[in-house]
């Protein structure tokens, strides 16, 4: 809006030199010496443009007042932000007579923002002002208006807003901006926003080097992970984006998300489980994909350490089929989707997930291929994630059941982690691990708690003791892996053994889980010459 209004004045300032030097010439090559003094010329082309742009200042403040908010629904607000972010929620809440929400003042910590003012709504002080803020303008809502807001600023902003008893509202990451900020754009707080969003810088040129044009699969395509790696894959086109799930409706949802028609009638659809050896032959065999991303998998710790032998099923013996039909077609590139569990594994899905990085390994040392895994934490929001659980729990009143007060977990939004995916698809060498930046480790019960405030709810927190398989802190590197990050600020990448698939055979007529998980434990540990490679 200020770039608008400053390229109208000197459109105008223009206008106005230009007709004052027509006018001088004029005067100057007159019959007469000088029709009228050039300071009268000068000083009418001075006076004409501050005329002018005083009456089109008062117009511009007569057409904002008709157009700002008001009446009985309307919020009265405070901006935390005099950035850019805060100077386009301004304006937007100004201009829309439907706004529910009206903008009386804003904070920010920069000192030299003291005095401004935007759309004549002033800076009254920083954030420790918040709370007399708020009773001198009569305020009932905060616009936290820092799209790249981290955790530990929406953390502390939570807990301000909670003691002033105002509602916090936001913007969306950058990322998730579409242009200028619109009314539409202002929402309420998500539990993804307790726990912070970091902008990620990512190479489209890297990746659409080799994904545009090509014949993409993702399998998992419905899950968390997977849905959102066709959102972002599908704008660095791709000749075909072939999407893999054993799940209908997840394929409905996905298809929805991305189309808005979901009539399932596209051939880009593939329905298969990942166990059906021959389903899954013909699909690749068909439809020749040149980059997969492997995002199907069994993730629910407690359920695998109950039933390792699905966990094999699905996680080892999956993954080792795709990887040899992958070899077999010749496919460029394979990312397979693993998890901070598989580092120093402890549980049943971490031993699956490291022998899954293992065999992807060899077979990127077999075939000389860009086949390499990505590990990461929690994601927010993902279906069956703590976030969901503990909100599913406060909305029936609680409790909300947590293992140990001491016990932390990494986590990233989604979007943070399919970005960083497809870009370490890009930097990867082959048979590494990549080792997505996480932040810092958060304990579960400060999540609580947060989310408890956030919805001013009263419930307990119950303490229900580590399950088989769980550790109370999880590492991001195994203890002879090296964070190096040669590529990537927030990727490290780390070398991993092979592990050949005749090694796999120890996993066959195991009858008991006992036995399975002992066999899975082994497994992550061999180091015998079967791990290398067989010509």
């Amino acid at each position: 809006m200020a770039l608008r209004q400053l390229e109208e004045v000197a459109a105008l300032a223009r206008a106005t030199a230009l007709t004052t030097l027509v006018l001088l010439l004029a005067d100057r090559f007159a019959t007469e010496p000088y029709l009228v003094p050039l300071s009268a010329v000068v000083g009418g082309g001075v006076i004409a443009l501050v005329l002018m742009g005083a009456l089109r200042y008062c117009w511009r403040l007569s057409n904002d007042s008709r157009r700002r908010p008001n009446g009985e629904h309307v919020q009265r607000v405070l901006v935390l932000g005099a950035g850019e972010g805060g100077a386009q929620a301004v304006a937007a809440m100004l201009t829309d007579p439907a706004s529910p929400l009206l903008p009386m003042a804003i904070l920010d910590d920069d000192p030299n923002k003291a005095h401004l003012r935007i759309r004549h709504v002033p800076v009254v002080g920083d954030r420790s002002a918040l709370a007399a803020a708020a009773a001198a303008y009569d305020a009932s809502v905060l616009l936290l208006a820092v799209p790249g807001a981290d955790r530990a600023l929406v953390a502390e902003v939570t807990e301000q807003v909670a003691a002033a008893n105002l509602t916090l509202k936001v913007l969306p990451s950058v990322r998730e901006l579409d242009g200028r900020v619109a009314i539409r754009d202002i929402r309420d707080i998500e539990p993804t926003d307790l726990l912070g969003r970091r902008e990620v810088a990512t190479s489209v040129l890297d990746i659409a080097g080799y994904v545009a044009g090509r014949r993409v699969l993702v399998t998992g395509a419905g899950g968390s992970i997977g849905s959102e790696l066709c959102r972002q894959l599908v704008g660095f086109g791709p000749s075909e984006l072939l999407m893999l799930d054993r799940d209908e409706s997840a394929l409905h949802a996905v298809t929805l998300s991305m189309d808005g028609r979901a009539l399932l009638d596209s051939p880009n659809l593939l329905l298969a489980d990942l166990r059906d050896e021959e389903r899954i032959g013909h699909l690749m065999r068909t439809r020749r994909p040149e980059v997969i991303f492997h995002a199907a998998a069994l993730k629910h710790l407690p359920l695998l350490e109950q039933n390792p032998g699905e966990g094999i099923k699905t996680n080892v013996r999956g993954t080792e089929l795709l990887l040899e039909l992958a070899g077999e077609l010749g496919v460029e590139r394979f990312v397979n989707i693993s998890t901070d569990k598989a580092a120093d594994p402890s549980s049943v899905l971490g031993c699956t997930k490291r022998i899954a990085e293992r065999l992807t390994a060899y077979h990127a040392q077999r075939n000389g291929s860009t086949y390499l895994s990505v590990r990461f934490g929690n994601v927010l929001g993902s279906r069956g994630s703590v976030l969901e659980s503990f909100a599913k729990q406060i909305a029936n009143g609680g409790p909300i059941t947590v293992t140990d007060p001491e016990v932390t977990r990494y986590f990233m939004t989604v979007g943070e982690a399919v970005q960083l995916v497809v870009q370490a698809g890009a930097v990867g060498r082959p048979g590494e691990v990549l080792v997505l930046d996480m932040g810092e480790p958060v304990k579960i019960a400060d999540v609580a708690r947060l989310l408890i405030r956030q919805a001013r709810a009263d419930v307990p927190i119950e303490y229900t003791g580590l399950r088989p398989g769980e550790k109370m802190t999880e590492v991001r590197f195994a203890p002879d892996e090296i964070d190096v990050r040669p590529s990537h600020p927030l990727i490290s990448q780390c070398a991993v053994p092979p592990l050949h698939p005749a090694a796999l055979a120890s996993l066959q007529g195991l009858r008991t889980a006992e036995e399975a998980i002992s066999a899975l434990h082994a497994l992550c540990q061999v180091k015998d010459p079967v791990t290398t490679l067989v010509a």
